[in-house]
């Protein structure tokens, strides 16, 4: 076995790090195997490398070496690129196709991006995995393939797993052997020897003299959080290669090819596209629910206030802001109870006084709160809409727009609970 400076050399590892150096360790370990490998790590570390490694340091070294980017090939056709196809098996299909399993048979496999693998596929690769057989797209007969796989990917693989988009079983079968490459925001004294070789790289690509970091320079390449790690600090390197006259480079001067530099926040690695639970009409009934409930425990307190105070004009004027959040119109005020409309029971009244006739009919209103809320999202969704559509006496336009739904929407609502009695356009 190389020692592990030779293997660096070999094939242009850069870096010290005791995580890359652990890495570079299994991969000579396992090589010599056939058991399954998953590397591990951001966008940009050199997952490409361990792969390399793993098949020129195996039996299979003179064998076929064949890397797939998972997902740079569409849905439909990953299935035939992966396992091939016979002739006519599906529209465009005019010749058989060998698959890269069966070209890669007796070497080595490497699936990049294996976790953005369908789950149809993942089915078929989790059979080979376990069995080593495999049928083309369009085929009946089953078919053997002795390649090894070792599969890479930088997505959170148990978040996947926990919202379905990867299978379990197939996780655990490609993770007899896990190895993880660490970010170049953890590598930090090795960022300068980085950047030197892709500095001398590209002087002798380009035909100019090398770029030189001072001592500022090289502390703020280390200081930053490097988001998409060695793939960045390389076209950096190119940049500053290309577009600098001076080959002296200082801080000033690298600092604006370092975008978001006063933002050091940790880079966001996975999925980040914003996926809801429910529906947009979900959320908007949930919320308006809600925005109910608030006014029913106001109109609650209100209640209570009239209740036990003996000058409703006074309760009025002090709960103006309430009684129009409540009620809307400034009209609804007119409906309210004053002292007019009923007979205020001082405080200090005995209760024996009050019949229990009077109790009843003079305070109706108040046992209403203690009657049970229905939990049917269904009914309250009528009730909104109908108390919306009565509160703008019918025009559906100011109706939708308080509820805030579409008038589409509205319309299709109306019509499905029978509703248009209350609607004037």
């Amino acid at each position: 076995m190389e020692s592990l400076q030779a293997v660096k050399q070999r094939f242009g590892i850069i870096g010290n790090h005791i995580g890359l150096n652990r890495a570079l360790e299994k991969s000579l370990r396992v090589a010599s195997t056939d058991i399954s490998v998953l590397v591990i790590g951001e966008s940009g570390v050199g997952k490409e490398n361990i792969p390399k490694i793993i098949h020129q340091f195996s039996h299979r070294k003179h064998s076929k070496y064949i890397a797939v980017n998972c997902g740079a090939i569409p849905e439909g056709t990953i299935d035939s690129e992966l396992f091939g196809h016979e002739k006519g098996s599906f529209t465009g299909a005019s010749q058989t196709r060998l698959g890269y399993f069966e070209v890669a048979d007796g070497g080595t496999i490497f699936l990049d991006e294996v976790g953005e693998l369908p789950l149809p596929t993942q089915v078929r690769l989790l059979r080979v995995l376990e069995t080593g057989e495999f049928m083309k797209v369009g085929s009946s007969k089953e078919q053997k393939t002795n390649a090894r796989i070792v599969a890479a990917t930088n997505v959170n693989m148990q978040q996947a797993i926990e919202k379905g988009k990867f299978r379990e079983d197939l996780y655990y079968r490609l993770s007899t052997v896990e190895i993880t490459l660490p970010p170049l925001r953890d590598r930090k004294d090795d960022i300068p020897l980085l950047f030197r070789k892709f500095a001398s790289d590209f002087a002798q690509k380009y035909h100019m003299p090398s770029l030189r970091l001072d001592q500022h320079a090289q502390n703020l390449l280390m200081q930053y959080r490097w988001p998409g790690n060695i793939r960045q600090l390389r076209n950096v390197a190119e940049q500053l290669s290309v577009l600098e006259k001076e080959r002296d480079i200082s801080a000033s001067l690298i600092r604006p090819y370092l975008p978001d530099m006063g933002r050091q926040v940790p880079a966001l690695v996975g999925n980040t596209s914003k996926e809801s639970d429910f529906s947009s009409e979900r959320e908007i009934l949930y919320k308006v629910l809600f925005d109910m409930k608030s006014d029913l425990n106001d109109l609650k307190k209100l209640t209570l206030d009239l209740i036990k105070n003996d000058n409703s004009k006074s309760i009025q004027e002090k709960n103006q802001g309430l009684i129009k959040k409540i009620y809307g119109e400034d009209d609804a005020l007119e409906e309210l109870p004053t002292e007019e409309s009923y007979d205020v029971v001082p405080v200090n009244m005995n209760p024996s006084e009050v019949s229990t006739s009077s109790q009843i009919d003079k305070y109706q209103y108040a046992e209403t709160i203690e009657e049970e809320e229905t939990l049917s999202l269904l009914d309250k969704e009528i009730e909104m809409i109908r108390r919306a559509l009565i509160r703008s006496k019918g025009k559906r336009k100011l109706a939708a727009k308080e509820l805030g739904i579409s008038e589409r929407t509205l319309y299709r609502k109306i019509k499905q609970y029978d509703l248009n009695d209350i609607t004037t356009d």
